[in-house]
């Protein structure tokens, strides 16, 4: 398999990337891989990731060095044979309670199995970088407005466990909590973090996730954070600072030697501020002078590179005095977000992905002056107002705000936030501007590299979408409206400022073109929570595009989603919460927000153990419905059966999203069992998959039990959910004629009227409507596709470019400028625009190319 790095992303470092293999090629537990750069042979670390229903190799994924890789390599499978690069498998030793020692080449480190420290004694070439690293946390706790108290958490590890080791690389998964330092029962904000570890490479990476449980009524988070202590010495001049700025380098050192008196020369000030040690000869007057000036000089112990918005960064700095103020050193605009500082012991440098996007954060360094520096990557900074997760009112707006219920249903108890970040030692006191930069570009552009979007199309990855061609004025028209609708939520998450820690990564959901905003004060209308499945549309267009810019959002929007907007633990686990002016903020708490089919792009391209757990937390979220039943205000629980409902879509269709990706994931078939209960629970029913939509459900058996054909919220939720792709895919996995037949008649049934509709169904239809054939036009292309039906094909077209004029009241995706609106001196809107539809009408557009492209017009005009 050939891959090649997607464009503007970093050219060095590791990386893992995914690689996906033809149905019943790889077979056996003895397979190796080996990559072969622009330049030879170049050593990988492989591990499968995914099975097809053969039980041979989906989906693998592949850690190596993107340097040696180059722009193309290849991947390619070896049977029963075992590659040798000449330096073995990195040495992982279990030293019981103390920890991993893990020798990785040039390497070492202690990793830590529980207490207050993730690892200790980092060394590179036999020198000590850092002698230990922790986690803090700081929650403030409110009696009112004003009356604020803040206490101190310290990161206790509970367990560490090796997940995996190679040739390349270490990764160790440290799980612990925080718990106060003034009451040990008080216990807050679990984490997990992974740690990567690479042979002779002087760089750990991390992938951190905390966890929010606490009472939101009237606790804060005011910090989390990560600390790196690390070894400093020498004269205080030879001790430095450096951040990467909007443009070049902010560089200092603790003792500048620019002195009015004694006169220090400008060619030490000069070397000293391009970061070169100064060695001083005290019996010559020039090193006389400066060694006297250096002591009587302010010394400065204390960087701060504080993000507090998206548009503004500040540097301030302080001596270590008691009692005395930061100072600003520099003000800016995007902080690339990486510092480094050092001495003679050399420097380290601290990076964190997205530190302006997912803003108020922090890097900090203090005690520079002293034995111990502490380098700091503030997640939460206490630089800011800590961070409020109470709701913006104590009641839900149904009717008025379509806030689904009226009931209060705001908990952000169990909903998390993952970051990536780095730490990278080097052997200068400081590290030049360039080896900054490149550190910096690695971690907020990690190479990746993919397959061609032919291969994946061939292999049919997450089932069916189009391939981009332009042949026709048709096909150009269409692929024209796909890219205007990318580009311009592309430019809306910069308009709008769609930043912060909780926030990066969504859109928002419904348009106010009288105010010239989106309704981010409207209940329902606010941020959109994976309503109508954003995540699949902007995945398919990036596989068909392969466009860096679009992954870019597909990462964040992932990242985000399979965060902030599911719970964790606690009884919504599995759950998430549908679209409001919080994003935890519905009481409608449901399976379709948290489904793995969101994730799982992102999981088989990179190869992210974060979205493997996240797999694990949803894969049994049927059973949370027992107690939140997604249907529990619609029917008397007296009256039921089985102990619960489910709709066959959103809400089976996405448990066997799940399913489906714990079957695939870990050839679990307890797994497909549940879905084909209900596939075959549906097969009974008197219209099949047309059955419903609402269903009793029980989630011990994975039965479900038919009650009628009431279609509680409309029959096109059970479609415009991620259902249609949930099921499309099956189509290729189940060796079930029936379920594709199922499907495909599904697809010919909801375009057609009311009457015929009746007339077909024997009156069980009744007034049930169809709404919104758009949001099915991919099944609908399904349905033509399988039943060789050109009329219905031709239908898809129509339907397709109907919606856009009755949607959007316009029959294209375009914009107007609108002058001294949305604080632009001319905003692009487009005044009728709604992510529910956008999403829906490019999603469906794409996946019907694959299947009745052939029918499209002439033209649309």
């Amino acid at each position: 398999m050939e891959v090649k790095r997607l464009e503007n992303r970093s050219s060095k470092g590791y990386t893992t990337f995914g690689s996906m293999w033809e149905k019943g090629k790889l077979h056996g537990d003895n397979i190796s891989f080996t990559l072969k750069g622009e330049n030879g042979q170049v050593p990988v670390q492989s591990r499968v990731t995914a099975y097809w229903p053969d039980g041979s190799i989906k989906w693998a994924a592949h850690t190596a060095d993107a340097e040696a890789m180059g722009k193309k390599a290849v991947i390619d499978p070896v049977l029963n044979q075992e590659i040798n690069y000449g330096k073995g498998k990195i040495e992982v030793s279990d030293m019981g309670q103390d920890g991993f020692r893990i020798e990785a080449g040039s390497v070492s480190v202690l990793v830590c199995k529980d207490g207050d420290k993730l690892f200790k004694e980092a060394l590179f070439k036999g020198k000590k970088y850092i002698e230990s690293a922790r986690c803090d946390a700081l929650i403030e706790n409110r009696k009112g407005e004003y009356n604020k108290e803040v206490n101190s958490y310290k990161g206790i590890v509970k367990n560490a466990e090796i997940v995996e080791e190679g040739d390349v690389r270490v990764v160790v998964k440290l799980s612990g909590t925080h718990i106060s330092t003034e009451n040990k029962e008080s216990k807050r904000l679990p984490f997990t973090i992974y740690m990567e570890i690479y042979r002779d490479c002087p760089e750990f990476r991390f992938t951190h996730t905390f966890f929010l449980d606490i009472d939101e009524s009237k606790e804060f988070i005011k910090g989390v954070g990560i600390s790196f202590d690390v070894p400093v010495s020498g004269e205080q001049y030879n001790r430095h600072f450096k951040a990467l700025a909007d443009n070049g380098a902010f560089s200092e050192a603790g003792a500048m030697l620019l002195c009015w008196h004694p006169r220090v020369s400008d060619e030490i000030y000069h070397k000293q501020i391009k970061g070169e040690k100064i060695v001083l000869d005290p019996e010559s007057e020039e090193g006389r002078n400066a060694i006297d000036a250096s002591k009587m000089m302010p010394v400065w112990d204390e960087y701060r590179l504080y993000q507090d918005s998206s548009e503004h960064f500040v540097i301030r700095k302080r001596t270590a005095k008691e009692n005395v103020c930061l100072i600003d050193g520099l003000h800016g605009h995007r902080a690339p977000g990486v510092i480094s500082f050092g001495s003679d012991e050399g420097s380290v440098m601290l990076g964190l992905k997205d530190f302006w996007q997912k803003y108020p954060s922090t890097l900090s360094v203090k005690n520079i002056s002293k034995n111990m520096a502490t380098g700091t990557i503030w997640l939460v900074t206490p630089d800011a107002d800590a961070m409020d997760f109470r709701h913006y009112e104590d009641t839900g707006y149904s009717q008025t705000y379509y806030e689904g219920f009226d009931v209060f249903g705001a908990s952000a108890y169990g909903i998390a936030n993952t970051s990536e970040f780095a730490v990278r030692f080097n052997e200068n006191v400081i590290p030049s501007d360039t080896e900054l930069s490149d550190f910096c570009e690695s971690i907020q552009k990690k190479a990746l590299y993919i397959a061609s979007p032919e291969y994946y199309h061939d292999l049919r990855a997450f089932g069916y979408w189009s391939l981009v061609r332009r042949d026709s004025e048709a096909e150009n028209w269409l692929e024209d409206q796909l890219e205007s609708a990318f580009e311009f939520y592309k430019d809306e998450v910069e308009v709008r400022k769609w930043y912060g820690m909780f926030d990066y990564g969504d859109f928002m959901h419904t348009y106010d073109k009288e105010r010239h905003s989106w309704r981010y004060d409207m209940g329902g209308y606010a941020w959109q929570n994976t309503e109508l499945v954003p995540t699949f549309w902007l995945w398919f267009y990036f596989l068909r595009t392969q466009r860096e810019d679009v992954f870019t959002i597909c990462e964040a929007m992932t990242r985000h989603c399979s965060e902030v907007d599911i719970y964790h633990f606690g009884k919504y686990q599995g759950l998430g919460s549908r679209h409001n002016v919080r994003h935890w903020g519905c009481p409608c708490k449901e399976p379709r927000i948290a489904m793995a089919g969101h994730n799982r792009m992102m999981y088989f391209l990179t190869g992210d153990f974060r979205l493997r757990d996240i797999f694990d937390e949803v894969k049994d979220a049927d059973f949370s419905t027992i107690e939140t039943d997604p249907l529990r205000f619609f029917f008397d629980k007296k009256e039921m059966v089985y102990p619960t409902h489910a709709r066959t879509g959103p809400d089976w269709s996405s448990y066997v999203s799940n399913w489906l990706t714990q079957w695939e994931i870990n050839k679990n078939n307890a797994y497909l069992d549940k879905i084909k209960t209900g596939i075959e629970d549906l097969k009974q029913t008197p219209l099949r998959l047309l059955s419903g939509t609402d269903f009793e459900y029980d989630p011990k058996t994975s039965h479900l039990r038919y009650i009628g054909d009431r279609a509680t919220g409309g029959s096109h939720l059970s479609i415009c959910q991620g259902s249609e792709q949930t099921w499309l895919e099956l189509t290729d996995l189940l060796d079930d004629p029936k379920w594709n037949e199922m499907l495909a008649y599904y697809g010919t049934f909801y375009p057609l009227d009311n009457e015929t509709q009746n007339k077909l169904s024997g009156g069980r239809i009744g007034n049930r409507s169809f709404a919104y054939p758009f949001m099915a036009a991919g099944v609908i292309a399904y349905g033509a596709y399988y039943n060789k039906d050109r009329e219905l094909g031709k239908k898809v077209w129509e339907i397709l470019k109907e919606s856009l004029e009755t949607e959007l009241k316009d029959g294209a995706i375009k914009a107007v400028d609108v002058p001294l609106a949305g604080n632009q001196k001319v905003l692009k809107e487009i005044p009728w625009v709604s992510t529910n539809v956008f999403a829906q009408w490019c999603l469906n557009a794409i996946v019907a190319l694959e299947f009745v492209r052939d029918d499209l017009p002439e033209s649309f005009k």
